[in-house]
């Protein structure tokens, strides 16, 4: 099945410039798995995302489809076919 990511700018120069990606993954993946998948593509962009201990990096928020993972089930989310994630990186400022 098929997945698709939306990639930031701060990161499509791992994914060559793509703004949208697309990424194979099994049936019952969840968003560790298409992170992985995606790391697997697009060599570097998964240590970007994840921290030093496997999780989501604190100031990269992912969504996948309209849900922020933070308030799911984190890298266990489900990603059925036809998802779409997206990696958005935090803005502070004031």
């Amino acid at each position: 099945m098929t997945v698709a990511i939306r990639v930031p700018t701060i990161l499509r120069t791992y994914t060559n410039g793509e703004t949208d990606v697309t990424v194979d993954v099994n049936a019952d993946a969840t968003l560790g798995d298409v992170i992985a998948a995606l790391d697997a593509a697009y060599p570097g962009i998964g240590a970007r995302v994840l921290d030093d201990t496997g999780q989501i990096r604190r100031f990269v928020n992912v969504y996948v489809n309209d849900d922020d993972v933070r308030f799911a089930e984190g890298l266990s989310t489900p990603t059925p076919d036809g998802t779409k994630v997206s990696i958005i990186p935090a803005v502070a400022g004031g």
